[in-house]
């Protein structure tokens, strides 16, 4: 995980980011298919839209991996692997570390592998939207109106909130069918940053039990997590005047909040969801942890699978 967040974007292209988690699920002989081009437009629009504008396509991963017969467990990650904010164009110093962007699906797929290796009773699903969120002339732009996998039109406030458009179709694609569990992670907000600082993984879940247990399990793990709340005041926030929701709202406050709730828009069939907004990356040495790449809330769900009960 560490490794595939420091690599450069130049080497983590979308497609390299793809082919590393079908080289991780042929490893285990894991059903993997990687989507690409007229498919992925199909099948994840709004996937196509955020990385249409770069030399380097989109693409998403779907693996699946163990017995039908387990708790059912879909694992999904923000895969940018360079966000230069799209046409709402970064400042440079907000731009230094957008490799780092992709580290959601870092998350995603190193939880995934440990998954496996360590033969846990869980039928996974892992769903890897990868994408660039480059500035050319095929890039979306503010005010365009794109319609998702699910059929939910969205207005796009802010070409630099691109993360939330490629878990939205990957939530779809997740919950068509029931899933006892979804899982997201992603660095998707800075509101989040404020709120709990760079050391500790925000998450929001719809399920108070969940919540608590990973809680409980950071604790035990010194893997520090923190519960937002999933506040439904803020969804008078989220719907457009030319499509069904914009992709965020304008002003600051409660930014990770509104994420979260535009994000739960887009679940379909029943299942226990829990949304991960982290940092990904250390500021500043600490024993175990350099500076660089890092993973934040992996050890609380690993440890939530690991006693997880059929």
């Amino acid at each position: 995980m560490r490794d595939l967040i420091n690599t450069p974007a130049s080497d983590l292209t979308p497609h390299a980011l793809a082919s590393k988690a079908v080289e991780v699920g042929n490893r285990f002989k894991a059903k993997t298919k990687m989507i690409t081009k007229e498919v992925l437009e199909k099948q994840f629009p709004m996937v196509h839209a955020v990385g249409q504008a770069s030399v380097n396509a989109p693409a998403v991963v779907d693996m699946e991996w163990g017995s039908s017969k387990n708790p059912s467990v879909t694992l999904i990650g923000k895969g940018v692997t360079f966000d230069t904010g799209g046409l709402d164009v970064k400042p440079p110093s907000n731009m230094f570390l957008m490799k780092k962007d992709m580290g959601g699906a870092a998350h995603a797929l190193a939880l995934a592998q440990l998954i496996m290796e360590m033969d846990l009773s869980i039928h996974l699903r892992l769903i890897l939207p990868c994408a660039e969120n480059s500035i050319g002339s095929k890039a979306y732009r503010p005010s365009d109106v794109l319609t998702s996998r699910k059929g939910f039109t969205v207005e796009v406030s802010d070409t630099d909130a691109e993360g939330r458009l490629l878990l939205a179709d990957a939530l779809t694609a997740a919950t068509e069918k029931p899933a006892d569990y979804t899982i997201d992670f992603a660095t998707l907000t800075g509101a989040a940053r404020v709120a709990v600082g760079t050391e500790i993984a925000a998450y929001f879940s719809d399920d108070e039990g969940v919540s608590e247990k990973i809680k409980q399990h950071g604790d035990a793990e010194n893997d520090a997590v923190w519960a937002l709340p999933l506040w439904k005041g803020y969804e008078d926030q989220l719907p457009s005047s030319t499509a069904d929701l914009k992709s965020c709202p304008s002003g600051g406050y409660g930014g990770a909040i509104t994420a979260a709730l535009f994000l739960k828009k887009f679940l379909v069939e029943k299942t226990k969801w829990v949304h991960f907004d982290v940092m990904g990356w250390n500021t500043r040495v600490r024993p175990g942890r350099p500076i660089g790449g890092e993973a934040m809330g992996l050890r609380a769900m690993y440890a939530f699978f690991k006693n997880l009960k059929a």
